[in-house]
């Protein structure tokens, strides 16, 4: 042995076995990330998981990451923290949309709004994953909660859990938004008879109540600059939610491109309910062989008279500029 370490030749020799040492973890981060794409796994997402920085989480996320380190690598089925949330907007199709995505066979989506980023966060990410359904690894999960959109702490904490998350955001006309918002908020008994939309968005001055939760939700400008904080444009979907309803197919298309899963929703399964202007959801080998929505969708809206309605377009007007600008692209509202 004391003849190897005082051979001249044992300094080249070592840095050969550093060499390979090297060329091997090389080769096996290749290999570990190619057999990822060939069962289905987001090779991103898994790094994204490994790089986490773990002193922005208590223990328990601690431990629940490093779990999913090894779920990620699982062929079985299992829960997963979801790779796409839609944040918002309410009242402008969020259920629908998750609803629909449920067609693709690629798809598992959460069932009732976890709310897990902001009301729910102190129970920690082993709680968020025991609500999101079973999946395999080529599977993409999905959830819903409207509320993340206008949540101030939320963008900052999905970001701690994932830079890579794709979001979806769908949103319409802000007074129409701001209409069917009253309408539910009617229909559950928050407001009486006596109470009206024009005497809830108006003030007596006759200036816009911008504190109303139904007239601040559709200044979408204000909100997004806070997630724009934390994500870049290219991690979030702008869907129509008028066009979500005239026209659900090319919505769909274009939501499924950007969550990178082949477009598997059949055009067939999707029709017009001509009765309440609102699509359904045909069933195969169900009964009833069709689905609609619950009877909020569709229905018809509080009453708003014109001089409310362009007082609220006029308001809204240059926070849609500002908007669109924002997102590079423009609603006709």
């Amino acid at each position: 042995m004391k003849i190897i370490f005082e051979h001249k030749a044992f300094p080249a020799f070592l840095l050969l076995c550093i060499c390979l040492v090297f060329l091997q973890t090389i080769y096996l981060n290749k290999t570990r990330d190619m057999d990822l794409i060939i069962h289905g796994v987001n090779v991103q997402s898994f790094h994204d998981v490994q790089n986490l920085k773990f002193q922005d989480l208590d223990q328990r996320a601690k431990r629940m990451l490093k779990e999913e380190r090894n779920i990620t690598f699982s062929k079985s089925l299992t829960r997963r923290l979801p790779n796409a949330i839609i944040i918002g907007v309410k009242k402008c199709g969020t259920r629908a949309l998750i609803e629909y995505l449920r067609l693709n066979p690629n798809i598992r989506a959460a069932g009732p709004e976890p709310h897990f980023f902001d009301r729910y966060y102190h129970l920690g990410l082993d709680w968020y994953r025991q609500k999101m359904p079973k999946s395999y690894g080529g599977h993409l999960t999905i959830e819903k909660t409207p509320r993340y959109f206008v949540t101030k702490e939320v963008p900052e904490r999905i970001y701690n859990m994932s830079k890579s998350i794709k979001l979806i955001l769908v949103v319409r006309n802000p007074v129409t938004r701001a209409i069917s918002d009253f309408t539910q908020a009617v229909s559950k008994g928050e407001y009486n008879s006596t109470v009206t939309f024009q005497s809830k968005a108006i003030r007596r001055n006759g200036t816009v109540n911008m504190k109303w939760p139904a007239v601040n939700i559709g200044l979408y400008v204000n909100h997004l600059k806070r997630w724009l904080e934390y994500f870049p444009m290219d991690n979030i979907h702008i869907v129509d939610g008028e066009k979500l309803i005239t026209n659900p197919v090319q919505e769909l298309n274009a939501v499924q491109d950007f969550l990178q899963v082949e477009r598997d929703i059949p055009e067939s399964s999707i029709y017009m309910n001509t009765s309440r202007g609102f699509p359904c959801i045909k069933k195969e080998n169900e009964t009833p062989g069709f689905r609609c929505f619950r009877n909020s969708k569709g229905r018809p809206h509080s009453y708003a008279d014109t001089k409310t309605l362009k007082i609220l377009h006029n308001f809204y007007k240059p926070y849609n500029i500002k908007f669109f600008k924002m997102i590079n692209k423009r609603f006709i509202w």
